[in-house]
């Protein structure tokens, strides 16, 4: 007999938080309900059951657009400028919105570039007015800076994100060439005059990847980026910059990792600090976020598991509400990536955006317990590791003292003291038979370069070298 349709619409009776906990209790036997509790490699406490976090303060996500909502950026690494246009212009032409360019002078790390004409042949074709071009040069960043300006011809429209770094690049050396000091009072000093010439340009990239990829967390990440925020509007201050345009020029510069809820929570608690911050500072201004791929989650050992890594980590930048999303190849840990590669970095994304439609809503993930108590408790976190980065003196000090280098040795120890992690394809379901992938071979052939050294003694603080958590285990095997 056909059920009435009011009886097969009706709702099933809600459960209650205790009587969920009751059959949980049941399943666990003699264990404690306590058992469930996990916590982050930082301590972050994880609940096995969350209520509605619709009482939680609101974030005010990025500016909404159904049909582009984020930009899909493409990066090149590729040793000859020639290269690195071919690369470039078949991202834009196949999906892609903005370039990301790495400079390096010796080919080995990126492009080899060392003058304004080498950068106008790695992006020539491209129109600055309507694809956003940016830059990673690390100490050259102001050099750099000065290049892409000249390829870009003082046109106002110009989308330009110079993403002068020197922060960065000092971490990660572990040295400066000449003080870190004056590395900012010359990237101010450059990004001033440029800041006059392109309105709609961002000078600073305030990026806490450094510490992501040394092996880090995402508090401690989040605390990088935001003293890195502070002491570039100090500088560009000092420069002659109000503190509101300063703070519009920077955009924060975070990681995509493969578990996609630290992923949401962490860009999620990024957009509460800045408006702290920027609170604490009499300003206004939105915080812009430029999400990477994280490198460190990648695996050498059947490289093709990192397409659900790297897809993992484009959804959480994009429920998270990234700006920018950069997603890398999935051979990057072999080598540089082919054009197969570098494709199926952009239809990871084009596929989120068109097809799964993940920017049709504004901050889908809010009202969501578990991500609501996450990101509460990073942003605290984070807030903490930056309150004691100020009282150190500001990110400067805090490097040279140990202060980051040892919160991020606490992070790989707690994630060492858990044991072996589940890496698919590495530790977990390892393949049974070699499916060997391609990558480029290309020769680097360095070329002169500026000097970015400045007078005087070189900075020093303890690196923080990137690691890839599944190389010990890939190298055991």
């Amino acid at each position: 007999m056909t059920k009435p349709a009011s009886q097969i619409t009706s709702p099933f009776p809600t459960a209650t938080a205790a009587e969920w906990r009751v059959l949980v209790e049941k399943t666990l036997k003699d264990a404690p309900f306590e058992s469930l509790l996990r916590e982050t490699p930082e301590g972050l406490p994880i609940a096995p059951l969350y209520e509605s976090g619709a009482s939680a303060p609101a974030i005010t996500p990025r500016p909404f657009d159904a049909e582009r909502p984020w930009d899909l950026r493409a990066a090149t690494r590729h040793p000859d400028p020639t290269g690195a246009r071919t690369e470039l212009l078949a991202d834009l032409e196949g999906g892609a919105a903005s370039a990301l360019i790495r400079i390096d002078p010796t080919g080995e790390t990126g492009t080899a570039i060392g003058s304004p004409e080498a950068l106008a042949r790695a992006l020539d074709g491209v129109l600055v007015e309507l694809a956003p071009v940016a830059l990673d040069a690390g100490f050259l960043g102001p050099k750099a800076a000065d290049w892409l300006s000249a390829f870009a011809k003082s046109a106002p429209n110009a989308l330009l994100a110079f993403h002068m770094d020197p922060l960065s690049a000092f971490a990660e050396a572990g040295v400066s060439p000449g003080p870190v000091e004056s590395h900012l009072v010359s990237a101010a000093t450059v990004g001033a005059r440029l800041a006059e010439i392109y309105p709609k340009s961002t000078l600073f990239l305030a990026s806490g990847r450094a510490v992501h990829e040394a092996g880090g967390g995402e508090a401690g990440e989040l605390a990088f980026a935001l003293a890195a925020a502070v002491a570039y509007a100090k500088a560009q201050v000092v420069a002659g910059a109000s503190m509101a345009d300063a703070f519009s020029r920077i955009v924060l510069g975070l990681s995509a990792d493969t578990d996609y809820f630290l992923t949401i929570a962490k860009l999620r608690a990024a957009r509460l600090l800045w408006a702290q911050v920027t609170a604490a500072c009499g300003v206004e201004a939105p915080a812009r976020i430029e999400a990477r791929s994280s490198h460190r989650m990648l695996a050498a050992q059947d490289a093709w598991t990192n397409m659900l890594r790297l897809t993992s980590a484009a959804f959480g930048a994009a429920v998270g509400g990234a700006d920018a999303v950069q997603l890398g190849a999935f051979t990057d840990p072999l080598g540089l990536p082919t054009a197969f590669a570098r494709r199926q970095a952009r239809n990871a994304q084009l596929v989120l955006m068109e097809e799964a439609h993940l920017g049709r809503v504004a901050d889908p993930a809010a009202g969501a317990g578990y991500v609501e108590a996450l990101t509460d408790e990073m942003a605290r976190a984070a807030w903490a590791e930056f309150q004691a980065i100020e009282a150190k003196g500001g990110l400067i000090e805090a490097l040279a003292s140990g202060l980051v280098a040892n919160e991020v040795a606490k992070v790989t120890a707690a994630r060492e003291a858990a044991g072996k992690p589940r890496i698919v394809g590495v530790t977990a379901f390892p393949p049974t038979q070699q499916a060997p992938v391609e990558v480029l071979s290309v020769r680097p052939k360095p070329v002169d370069a500026p000097s970015p050294r400045l007078p005087g003694p070189d900075g020093h603080c303890p690196p923080l070298r990137p690691i890839r958590l599944a190389q010990p285990f890939e190298a055991a095997q």
